[in-house]
This record gives C-alpha cells, sequence and structure tokens, in this order.
C-alpha cells in the first residue's frame, strides 16, 4: 500500500496567499468542485493545501504519487490479516467515505490507470467504483479532490491529457514575489530580514538558469533550508552550498558555475 499521510484537526500551516487562490479553492469546496494546482516543485502548492484543509476543517489525505503507484493503491485491496481476508480502503476510498480532501501531489507520475479512477470523482457522478467489492460510494460531503504537477517538468509520457485537466478547476502558482518570498523565509526559518532577503535574490538568480545550465529552477523549500542553516550558526557560504547548490545539480562544471554566481551576488 502506497504510504500517505493524513492530517485532520491541526493549526492551519503558514501560507502566505500569492492572489486570490484561497478565495477560489475555498469556492470550489464550497461547490464540490475538484481542483487542479499547477507550478514549479517547491513553490507551495502542498503548503497551500494543507493550509486549506485546516482553514476549512476538514481531514487531509494526501498521497505522494510515483511510477508505480496503481489505482489499487489509491482505492484499496485485499490482504490477509490474522488468517482471514479482509479488504482495506486506500487513502482515496477513505477520503471519499469520510468527507475528507485527498491530495494526489505530482499526478502525472502515477500509473495511467489511476486517473480513469478519478474521472467518475471529477463530474457530477462523485462516486467512487469499487470492482473488488462490488461497491459504487457516492462521496461524502465535504469531499474533494486536490491534484497537482509540474507542467515545466513534463516529457511526452508523463503529461495530462486535455480530458482529465478540463474535468478540474485549476490554479496556477509560481515562486512568489520578492518581497512576499522573503517574508515567507523570515517566518519559516527566523532569519533575519536582510540576510532571507540576499538568498532570495540569489534564488531569483538561479531561477534565471532554469533551461540552461539547470533543469529546475531552486525551490522556495530550498531557500528556506539555507535560511534555517544559516539562523541556527551555519556560514552562509557553506548553507548555500549544501541547500541551494548541490541539490540542484551533480555536474561538477555546472556546481562550479554556480559557486561563482554565489561569489558575485554575496560580494
Amino acid at each position: 500500500m502506497n504510504a500517505y499521510a493524513k492530517l485532520k484537526g491541526a493549526e492551519a500551516p503558514f501560507y502566505l496567499p500569492q492572489s486570490d487562490e484561497v478565495a477560489v479553492f475555498e469556492a470550489a469546496a464550497k461547490n464540490d468542485l475538484p481542483v487542479l494546482l499547477k507550478g514549479p516543485t517547491g513553490c507551495g502548492k502542498t503548503r497551500f493545501v494543507g493550509h486549506m484543509a485546516a482553514r476549512l476543517g476538514r481531514p487531509l489525505y494526501t498521497v505522494a504519487c510515483h511510477d508505480d503507484l496503481s489505482a489499487a493503491d489509491l482505492i484499496g485491496r485485499y490482504l490477509l490479516k490474522g488468517g482471514e481476508t479482509v479488504w482495506v480502503d486506500g487513502p482515496l476510498t477513505r477520503a471519499v467515505r469520510e468527507g475528507a480532501i485527498c491530495y494526489l501531489d505530482e499526478v502525472v507520475e502515477a500509473r495511467k490507470d489511476v486517473t480513469v479512477v478519478l474521472h467518475p470523482l471529477t463530474d457530477d457522478r462523485r462516486i467512487l467504483p469499487i470492482d473488488r467489492t462490488g461497491e459504487e460510494l457516492e462521496a461524502a460531503p465535504g469531499f474533494m479532490l486536490v491534484a497537482s504537477y509540474n507542467p515545466g517538468y513534463q516529457n511526452i509520457l508523463k503529461t495530462l491529457k486535455p480530458s482529465t485537466r478540463q474535468r478540474f478547476v485549476a490554479l496556477e502558482f509560481d515562486f512568489p514575489g520578492r518581497e512576499q518570498e522573503t517574508a515567507i523565509v523570515v517566518q519559516e526559518s527566523g532569519l533575519d530580514e536582510s540576510r532571507a532577503s540576499l538568498l532570495v535574490r540569489l534564488a531569483g538568480k538561479l531561477r534565471a538558469l532554469k533551461g540552461q545550465d539547470l533543469e529546475e529552477g531552486v525551490s522556495t523549500r530550498l531557500v528556506v533550508y539555507a535560511a534555517i542553516l544559516i539562523a541556527g550558526g551555519m556560514p552562509i557560504n557553506r548553507a548555500i552550498t549544501a541547500a541551494m547548490i548541490e541539490p540542484l545539480t551533480d555536474d561538477a562544471d555546472v556546481k562550479r558555475g554556480l559557486a561563482d554566481l554565489v561569489v558575485a551576488v554575496l560580494g
């Protein structure tokens, strides 16, 4: 069974809105509409979902999708327990029964049979057929399907079909503006604003290299990691290397170029 996390009754994680995404999500939740979050890795999509689940007071099941994730991992399967064969619900089935939010993180990474299972839950039927048990579950009030993916990291084998995308209300995410990102880094790390702003400025320079020397730009998550290390007493250059350069590439020449960029930005 795929590992998943459930959050219920927790305090809302810190999230700084970039636009009207909170209002759009709340409207979608009120009207039982599924939501698709699009944006680069580490820009705050998962944090946003956790924030909204707590804000709405709904349980949250988060599934980290991967190449081997199948429909059975989401729905459930028969397992042998104590000499008996018993049915065990998967996270999607539990969310449907409980009226919870089910969040499929990086849904394009899952196997193709997963999207077929989602279709009856993303229209006015709001049902989940379970072939193994013969059940046809109607989603409980409050159930909401949320999925995310990174359009900039797709290839021809891993993309959402238009027929699937058009079943969702979609929200586009990107890295926050400089002032917003600095405020996030300060809040999450406890680092002073001056050094946090410097890290954010460096992140902007690194993101400009995406598609050239780097497949992906540095995420806000990594900027926060660097800030946490610095706030804990680590020298700034070492923290940047560990949290903002090494995670981006294994290429020695590229790493040397990024180190030179760090020196140019830090002075």
